[in-house]
């Protein structure tokens, strides 16, 4: 789901499983989830890119699941798609430095088999090259000084009734505020 609001952008995906699933389809899910989260639990002012796509990946292999390595999270503002790309994969301590009014993505897809995908002929559908599940989860995470908030957070009611309504509670005060902190990603980065 994409959100545009005051001229910002918001970017945010869920896989929902229909019908009753295997238990293996279940735990893809939770793991995509895991993963997502351990990527976004490391943002912080001060933490390198490299740092999130290390826990993400990490967490999928001790799993026994694959990382997509063709696609990451991005920079996101006043564009969907904007620097630094945000990889799901990667060496502890490498890789950009994120400062604080940075906003990203964390999307990771975890396969169930290897990490190799093939693209349909409509350029947008997606597949595992070996046939197995791929499950795929996102927020959209402001860096700021204490670690980073997440702006695309569903509303407790909302995850406790199962509905789909999405970046509550107070999505435009929530979503102006950190586009009045955002700030050119490419400003906000070092290699240093």
């Amino acid at each position: 789901m994409r959100t545009h609001l005051d001229g910002f952008r918001g970017d945010t995906s869920e896989t929902f499983i229909i019908g009753e699933p295997s238990k293996e389809a279940r735990r893809l899910v939770d793991l995509a989830r895991r993963c997502r989260d351990a990527g976004i639990a490391v943002i912080r002012d001060g933490a390198r890119l490299g740092d999130i796509g290390f826990a993400i990946e990490q967490l999928a292999i001790r799993e026994g699941c694959s990382v997509v390595r063709e696609f990451g999270g991005h920079g996101i503002g006043r564009k969907m798609h904007m620097a630094p790309h945000v990889s799901h994969f990667g060496k502890r301590g490498t890789g950009l430095l994120p400062r604080a009014g940075m906003v990203i993505t964390v999307e990771p897809m975890i396969n169930l088999g290897g990490p190799e995908i093939r693209m349909l002929s409509d350029g947008w559908t997606v597949l595992t090259a070996d046939g197995p599940m791929s499950a795929q989860l996102e927020h959209t995470v402001l860096v700021n000084q204490d670690g980073h908030q997440l702006l695309t957070l569903r509303a407790r009611s909302d995850l406790e009734s199962g509905t789909d309504s999405l970046i509550s509670p107070d999505p435009p005060d929530r979503l102006r505020a950190a586009a009045r902190r955002q700030l050119v990603p490419q400003n906000l980065c070092s290699n240093a």
